[in-house]
C-alpha cells in the first residue's frame, strides 16, 4: 500500500504568496522563499506552486522562485498555472521542478496532454480539475481559475485524463477552497474508487481531523493543503504525527 502524502500548496501572484476563499478575494500571505525553507525543515512530502495569474511577468518571478527552491528543497516540487506549451514544461522542469500541474489546458487541448506525457513521462504530468456544485445540485468542471463552466462532471473528466496518460490527478473543490470545513468526501471516495492512478484531494482542510477523515473514508493518495498551514501554527510534521497516531500510514522522514 502506498503511504499517504501531505502537500502544502503555495498560490503565487507576481512572486508573492496569496490566499483567498473560493478563488476570490486574495490577500498577501508572505514570501514564498521563506515558506520553502520552512516546509523543507518540516519535511513536507512535496510542495506545489500554483501561479494564479500566469502572466509573462509572473512567469519570470515563478521561474526564479522554483530555481531557488530547488537548491534547498528536499522534496519533489510541482508547478502549475497557465501551462499551455511543451516549451513551458521543459523550462519549468529544467529549473528544478519534478512535475507540472495542467488544469485549463487539460480540458481545452487533449492533444497537449498526450504530447506532454510522450515527451516527459506520465510521472511528470498531473492533471488538474477545479469543480463546483451547480444549481441543479450536480458538480461540474470549471476552467480559467474557476470563471468558465463546462458541461463535464469531475468523474467523467478524471476518467478522460487517466486515459490520456497523466500520472496523477488533483481534484479541487472551488466551493470548499479556503473555507476550512473539510474535504468533499463523497466525491473523493467516488473518484478514487473508480480510477487506478493516484488522486490528490484539494480544498477544505481546516484541521488535522479533516485529513484523517479524508484518508479513512476515501482511497486518495494525497491531501493538498493551504489554509491549514498558512493560517495558524500547524505544520506538515505535526500533521504527519497526528495521522500516524490515528492509524494512517505516512512516509518515514528519516
Amino acid at each position: 500500500m502506498l503511504k499517504k502524502r501531505v502537500i502544502p500548496v503555495l498560490l503565487l501572484n507576481n512572486g508573492r504568496m496569496v490566499k483567498g476563499k473560493q478563488f476570490q478575494n486574495f490577500i498577501d500571505t508572505g514570501n514564498p522563499s521563506t515558506a520553502v525553507k520552512i516546509y523543507t525543515s518540516q519535511y513536507a512530502d512535496e510542495l506545489m506552486f500554483i501561479d494564479i495569474k500566469a502572466s509573462l511577468e509572473s512567469r519570470k518571478a515563478l521561474i526564479d522562485i522554483i530555481s531557488n527552491a530547488a537548491k534547498d528543497a528536499l522534496m519533489p516540487l510541482t508547478v502549475g498555472g497557465g501551462i499551455k506549451k511543451i516549451e513551458q514544461i521543459r523550462e519549468i522542469l529544467a529549473c528544478g521542478a519534478d512535475k507540472v500541474l495542467i488544469t485549463t489546458s487539460a480540458y481545452e487541448n487533449s492533444d497537449f496532454i498526450l504530447e506532454a506525457v510522450k515527451y516527459f513521462g506520465s510521472q511528470a504530468i498531473i492533471g488538474g480539475i477545479d469543480y463546483k456544485l451547480d444549481r441543479d445540485e450536480k458538480n461540474y468542471v470549471w476552467t480559467h481559475c474557476g470563471t468558465k463552466k463546462t458541461k463535464i462532471s469531475p468523474l467523467e473528466f478524471s476518467l478522460k485524463l487517466q486515459d490520456l496518460g497523466v500520472g496523477e490527478i488533483m481534484i479541487n473543490s472551488i466551493d470548499r477552497d479556503g473555507m476550512m470545513k473539510g474535504y468533499d468526501l463523497e466525491l473523493m471516495s467516488l473518484i478514487s474508487n473508480k480510477l487506478d492512478i493516484p488522486i490528490i484531494a484539494c480544498g477544505g482542510a481546516g484541521n488535522f481531523g479533516h485529513l484523517v477523515d479524508l484518508y479513512k473514508n476515501t482511497d486518495v493518495a494525497a491531501a493538498a493543503c493551504s489554509s491549514i498551514f498558512h493560517f495558524g501554527d500547524n505544520c506538515p510534521m505535526q500533521a504527519r504525527t497526528y495521522m500516524r497516531n490515528h492509524g494512517i500510514e505516512m512516509r518515514n522522514i528519516k
